[in-house]
């Protein structure tokens, strides 16, 4: 029951309409993500963070054809998708200061992102934990009958875990209204995906459970888009769960003490020179000036600079938060 290998509409046939929405939302991930990168060095961030340079064009894609009440679950690598759904850029810096003004009050860190009134409603540290959520969340809807669809975003090595499995298996068997996308970056943590798993294409394990399986090149944004609206527009007609490829690539090293040396000589370059920004910003060309490109570039990176302005004046949280929504 796979369907596809890539997407109909991609960057090949030219830039979406609304490109400089995408582009711009793109930038805010990229330059959000190089401030965390200074803000580890500095000591500034609490405890670990992972993040997601070379992988905008999965988690934009998508969320750009969910509405505002879709819910979406992601992993401990999860500042993109989280932001990609409308969470505020200064809340987003502030949990990771752990500032009292941060999406969670600055208590759950850069691994526990979530903001439910944009639907983002848990990233996880457990690795393939959040895809049995996505099964409840989609089951809620499912049972209301509010119309609103699922979305999980996980990795490669997520696949390989039992939840994955159930989490599908339930979703196909009583035709949720689910999303699952695997964010194929290549490696799961430090291990490649051909150590792992005995299959190339992830997308086929949706052919165990009865549910279209789509391969599609993740660094193409319009690709992603175009797969992402037909799995979604499927869910909301109450044909059930979609499981998504999308095969991209991590920048950066597992987290920030992993210098990611493991990776093959020239495998990085290789995948540079395919950046999903860049691939955009050159289909974008046929279009729009460099000018204007540069104009979106640098709106982007005062969004960015000022929210992180804005995250640096909240306060610390008071000693009285402790305890507050915390259950034993």
């Amino acid at each position: 029951m796979t369907i596809g290998v890539e997407a109909s509409a991609s960057l090949d046939q030219g830039p979406p309409d609304d490109a400089a929405a995408l582009l711009a939302m793109m930038l805010r991930i990229r330059m959000f993500e190089d401030k965390v990168m200074d803000l580890f060095s500095q000591n500034l961030v609490r405890g670990s963070t992972h993040l997601c340079q070379g992988q905008e064009a999965v988690t934009v894609g998508v969320c750009s054809v969910l509405r505002h009440v879709d819910t979406m679950t992601c992993t401990y690598r999860g500042h993109g998708a989280v932001i990609a759904k409308g969470a505020p850029l200064a809340a987003c810096f502030g949990e990771l200061l752990g500032r009292a003004g941060g999406l969670c009050r600055g208590k759950g860190g850069s691994m526990h992102f979530a903001d439910f009134s944009v639907g983002a409603i848990g990233s996880n540290a457990i690795v393939g934990a959040h895809l049995p959520i996505t099964v409840g969340a989609a089951l809620a809807s499912s049972y209301l009958g509010d119309d609103r669809v699922a979305v999980s975003f996980f990795g490669d090595g997520a696949t390989n875990i039992g939840a994955f499995h159930e989490a599908l298996n339930l979703a196909s068997v009583w035709k949720l209204p689910a999303v699952f996308v695997i964010e194929n970056n290549q490696y799961g943590e430090y291990s490649p995906l051909r150590s792992t798993t005995p299959i190339d294409r992830l997308a086929r394990r949706a052919d165990a459970y009865g549910m279209p399986g789509v391969l599609v090149d993740g660094n193409d944004v319009a690709a992603v888009r175009s797969v992402a609206r037909s799995a979604v527009e499927r869910a909301r007609a109450g044909q059930g769960p979609t499981l998504i490829e999308a095969d991209t690539y991590r920048q950066v090293g597992h987290s920030r003490s992993d210098p990611a040396t493991y990776r093959p000589a020239g495998e990085l370059d290789r995948w540079l020179e395919r950046d999903p920004i860049l691939l955009l910003e050159r289909s974008m060309l046929t279009r729009w000036s460099t000018e204007e490109l540069d104009t979106i570039r640098q709106t982007a990176q005062r969004d960015v600079d000022s929210a992180l302005e804005m995250a640096l004046a909240m306060p610390e949280p008071t000693l009285d938060e402790m305890a507050k929504d915390v259950w034993a």
